[in-house]
C-alpha cells in the first residue's frame, strides 16, 4: 500500500507539471528554436539519449527545433590518431588543408550522423547536414581579433536557410554541422556558437539556446544572472565581469538578438533536461539575453 501511495504521488506530480507546462507550450506553439549542442550533453551516450529525447518532445508539441553542433573534442581525437598537429589562437583551431579535411569528415560523419541516429532511436525524424548544403553559410576566411591567418576558419557572411525553412511545420528535424562553403567552392570550419548564431538570425528565431558546461551569466560575486538586456551584458563585458571563454558566448547571443532573435539563453547544458526547462517551466536554466 505505501509503494502504491509514493507511485500515486509521483504520477500526480508528473501530472501537476504536464498541466503547469500549458501556457509555456502555448508560447512556444510553431516556433523556431535553435539549439548549439555542444559540451556535456555529448559527453556520453546516456547524455546524448536524453538530449535527443527532449528533442523529439519538442516537435511533437510543434516547436520546431534546429540543432546545430560542435565536436572539438571528437576531432582533436582524430587529429591526434593521425599524427597531424594542431594549435589554436584565441580559443580558434588553425585550419590547414589537411586539417579541415578531417574536420569535415568528424562533423559531417560520425557526430552529425551520430546526432540524427539518436533522434530517430527516440522516434524523431532527424536530416543531418552541412552550412555546405545548399549553400546555407556562405563564408569568408576568419582573420581572428589580430589578423593572423587561421587557415580554413570561415565566418558566415552570406546565409541562404530555404532549405532549413522547408522542415518548417513538418516532422524532420534538422542537425547542421559547422561547416561553411566559400565563394570559390572551399570549405570552411566555422566556431559551432557562431554558427548557430548565423542561423538564428536568419531564421529569425524565437530563441537561440547555447549549451554550454557553466551554469549562465555570473556577476562579480559568482551569483548566475538569470536576466539580462543587451546593454547590460555589454556592460558586464566593458568591466570585465563577463570574460574569458564567456565573452565570445555573450557576443553571439547580443549579435542574435540584435539580428532579429527574441532572445538568446546561455544555458547550463548539465542540467537534466536542460532544454525543456528553459522553454516549458518557470525555472530556467541559464541566463537569458534580451534586446
Amino acid at each position: 500500500m505505501e509503494r502504491s501511495s509514493a507511485q500515486t504521488r509521483d504520477w500526480i506530480a508528473t501530472a501537476r507539471t504536464l498541466s503547469e507546462a500549458l501556457p509555456y507550450l502555448q508560447r512556444y506553439d510553431g516556433a523556431t528554436i535553435v539549439i548549439k549542442l555542444g559540451g556535456h550533453a555529448m559527453s556520453s551516450a546516456a547524455a546524448m539519449d536524453e538530449f535527443a529525447r527532449d528533442v523529439v518532445l519538442m516537435r511533437q508539441c510543434n516547436v520546431n527545433p534546429v540543432v546545430v553542433h560542435g565536436g572539438g573534442p571528437m576531432i582533436n581525437d582524430m587529429l591526434k590518431r593521425l599524427a597531424i598537429a594542431s594549435s589554436f589562437v584565441d580559443g580558434k583551431r588553425v585550419t590547414d588543408e589537411a586539417t579541415v579535411e578531417v574536420v569535415e569528415m568528424v562533423l559531417s560523419g560520425r557526430i552529425n550522423k551520430g546526432i540524427v541516429a539518436a533522434i530517430n532511436r527516440q522516434g524523431g525524424k532527424a536530416v543531418g547536414l552541412s552550412g555546405k548544403d545548399a549553400s546555407l553559410m556562405i563564408c569568408e576566411k576568419d582573420l581572428g581579433g589580430g589578423g593572423v591567418d587561421l587557415g580554413f576558419v570561415g565566418r558566415p557572411v552570406e546565409m541562404h536557410p530555404e532549405v532549413l525553412r522547408t522542415f518548417l511545420g513538418s516532422d524532420f528535424i534538422p542537425v547542421v554541422a559547422p561547416l561553411g562553403v566559400g565563394r570559390s567552392g572551399e570549405t570552411y570550419n566555422i566556431n559551432g556558437d557562431t554558427a548557430a548564431g548565423a542561423i538564428a538570425t536568419a531564421m529569425k528565431a524565437d530563441r537561440l539556446l547555447l549549451l554550454t558546461d557553466v551554469a549562465g551569466v555570473k556577476d562579480a560575486s559568482g551569483a548566475v544572472l538569470t536576466d539580462l538586456t543587451a546593454g547590460e551584458a555589454r556592460g558586464l563585458i566593458a568591466s570585465g565581469v563577463i570574460s574569458g571563454g564567456m565573452i565570445p558566448k555573450t557576443e553571439t547571443a547580443l549579435a542574435a538578438v540584435e539580428g532579429g532573435v527574441r532572445a538568446a539563453v546561455i544555458l547550463d547544458g548539465r542540467a537534466p533536461h536542460a532544454v525543456l526547462l528553459e522553454l516549458f517551466t518557470a525555472h530556467g536554466a541559464g541566463t537569458l539575453i534580451r534586446g
